[in-house]
């Protein structure tokens, strides 16, 4: 099962305004990047343009073409790149046609040696200079073609649509509309009406506590049906911090991600759609925080998931193994602190009441962690769901305190931001591998350079180096190789690699809001394009999106590989991708002797390369918005 094993290499493991919002002290420093304020217009559902459902061709099969591009497609002012894999030592002759088959444009290949991710002898072509909107596109080297791609300035807009519905598809607690996402996806709402499998009213582990919760809302989190603090707080952060962009970079669109314009069911309550699926799980993070009066009170309860493992398929609805809550963590009750913190000062022109519980919430959830520092969680407690055991909390300290910090202006949490160790030390925050759910000081370093806040001038500007030094090795990294992929894991590729990949890109992307310097923005545009295509597989890992795409992923309910009545995952689901560790059974009989960029099989018992999560479609949806911006 998925995690018989603890997912330690999910995240890569661990090197070692002036404020109108209530509670945020007026006086924050104005970062260099900010041009718009909280509560800017964000158009009305009735105003607003309706979300549309994807519904993509079935993906082709067969051999990966030896031609690889961004499938779906290049933006027009945007670098335009591939890669041809060929034993030839010597430039070779590209064209560029239209989909009528016309001459569009010609030239030679680049020799970029055996590319040590792939293990293969590959070139690189770069057709940029052509600007001219059209689809069907193709690119011909060697007799070889690639699969057909678009150039245009829309090529990321249903993608940001996409990836953000992943979300509500994974919502805990509530009816799945036929009328938001299609008939196949519909589903009644999981783990409800009073059973032994609800979540209303979950008691704990034998000798964890005496009381119940209801933590009913909430995302599941990945192929199975549990429910994990320190998962759950990286991925609706990332969401929060994508609308927390559009108030405060030049250029960033609010509006697209406003009421009405997203497959949500909350439209029309006058508040932006992504906050309303952030609002879905801060409430469960929020309800799963230890009761006032109980003996770990503020503390957050590390996870809810099933008893025992449950197979697959399996609908949410039809679920009927017990719930359980498990033990209190320092790292989930930080993740609480860090995420409610930023919730805070985000929901405050909507909902005044949810802003100052969340933010009483984030205050008591940092104190108890620091009374309570070391409680990890037990790397054995793997029975029904993953473990997410974390023993160094120095990050989520650093997150947590900056998250207060930014929301508050209060000195005490300023003096733990600045007497941490990772204070803008950009390799201990952002590390080569990426941020993870068990590296997540880079969240906190990444909002102290971008929200505004009273760290004061140099301080801010400390904040921004750090995360333009990352950006630098990032970007360094695309260069390499013949691939374009911002990602430099020291030989292995990572559990959620694509995760990690994404992650990366988010450092990029911030770095370019920074700095206006397009070779961020470039780097992010290369890493895009090996998401979709431009990889040693051949196919993009992103589910209807492409020709050839990801499309067995590992999930209990889209398992259409394991029931033809069930669906293939919704569009805009990214796969975890290659694996060098290849952890799982399928994985290991399949891929013996795999390249570390090639160690990935699209199939649905193959959970340690193909699993589909809220933590890596986070960074999924971050990047398609921002890159929807660049247009």
């Amino acid at each position: 099962m998925a995690r018989v094993l603890d997912r330690l290499n999910r995240g890569g493991r661990r090197r070692l305004a002036v404020a109108t919002v209530a509670g945020v002290v007026a006086g924050a420093v104005a970062i260099p990047v900010a041009v718009s304020a909280v509560g800017s217009s964000l158009g009305s559902a009735a105003a607003a343009t309706a979300p549309q459902i994807s519904k993509p061709a079935a993906s082709k099969t067969g051999p990966a073409p030896t031609v690889q591009v961004n499938q779906v497609g290049y933006q027009t002012k945007s670098p335009k790149q591939g890669t041809f894999v060929t034993k030839s030592e010597s430039p070779l002759a590209w064209t560029l046609k239209d989909a009528d088959g016309k001459e569009v444009a010609s030239g030679k290949t680049k020799p970029a040696g055996v590319d040590k991710s792939s293990g293969e002898n590959v070139h690189t072509f770069d057709f940029s200079k052509v600007a001219e909107s059209g689809k069907g596109y193709t690119v011909t080297v060697g007799g070889k073609t690639s699969e057909p791609f678009s150039i245009g300035d829309n090529t990321y807009s249903q993608l940001r649509t996409d990836s953000l519905a992943y979300f509500y598809h994974n919502r805990s607690g509530i009816n799945i509309d036929a009328n938001l996402v299609g008939k196949n996806y519909a589903r009644p709402a999981g783990h409800i009406d009073g059973a032994a499998s609800s979540d209303e009213k979950v008691p704990c582990q034998p000798k964890v506590c005496d009381y119940t919760l209801n933590v009913s809302k909430g995302w599941y989190d990945a192929g199975d049906y549990g429910k994990y603090v320190v998962n759950g707080g990286i991925s609706v952060a990332q969401l929060m911090s994508s609308y927390e962009r559009t108030l405060h970079t030049k250029g960033a669109d609010s509006k697209a991600l406003g009421d009405g314009r997203l497959l949500v069911p909350e439209h029309g309550n006058h508040v932006p759609d992504i906050l309303d699926e952030a609002r879905w799980e801060m409430d469960f993070l929020l309800s799963m925080q230890v009761p006032k009066g109980e003996k770990l009170a503020g503390m957050a309860h590390h996870k809810v998931h099933d008893s025992t493992w449950s197979g697959l398929p399996l609908r949410a609805d039809k679920s009927t193994n017990k719930r359980e809550l498990h033990a209190p963590s320092t790292a989930a009750t930080l993740n609480l602190a860090a995420t409610a913190a930023q919730a805070a000062r985000l929901f405050e022109p909507y909902d005044k009441e949810f802003s100052a519980k969340a933010l009483k919430a984030a205050r008591a959830a940092f104190d108890a962690a620091k009374a309570n520092p070391k409680m990890f969680a037990d790397p054995g407690d793997a029975t029904g769901g993953g473990a997410y055991s974390d023993y160094d909390v120095k990050d989520e300290f650093y997150w947590a305190a900056s998250e207060l910090f930014i929301t508050t202006g209060d000195k005490e949490y300023r003096q733990e931001v600045e007497k941490s160790s990772l204070h803008n030390d950009s390799e201990a925050l952002f590390p080569d591998g990426g941020i993870s759910w068990q590296s997540v000081g880079g969240l906190g370093a990444l909002d102290l350079a971008t929200v505004p806040n009273k760290l004061g001038d140099a301080g801010v500007k400390a904040a921004q180096k750090a995360v333009t030094e990352a950006a630098d090795r990032y970007a360094a990294a695309a260069g390499k190789g013949g691939y374009g992929v911002p990602y430099a894991p020291g030989g292995s590729y990572a559990w959620g690699s694509n995760g990690q990949i994404l992650n990366n890109m988010v450092v990029l992307a911030t770095a370019h809001d920074i700095t206006g310097k397009n070779k961020y923005r470039d780097a992010v545009t290369s890493g895009m394009d090996y998401i979709l295509g431009r990889n040693p597989m051949g196919m993009s890992y992103v589910t209807g999106y492409g020709a050839r795409y990801a499309h067995n992923q590992h999930h209990r309910f889209w398992a259409h590989e394991k029931d033809a009545k069930l669906p293939q995952p919704a569009p805009g689901a990214v796969a975890g991708g290659p694996n060098s560790s290849v952890d799982d059974p399928v994985a290991q009989t399949r891929l013996k002797g795999c390249a570390p960029a090639k160690c990935y099989v699209d199939d649905i018992e193959s959970w340690s390369t193909n699993e589909i999560t809220i933590n890596w479609n986070a960074p999924l949806a971050w990047v398609a918005s921002y890159l929807d911006d660049q247009a």
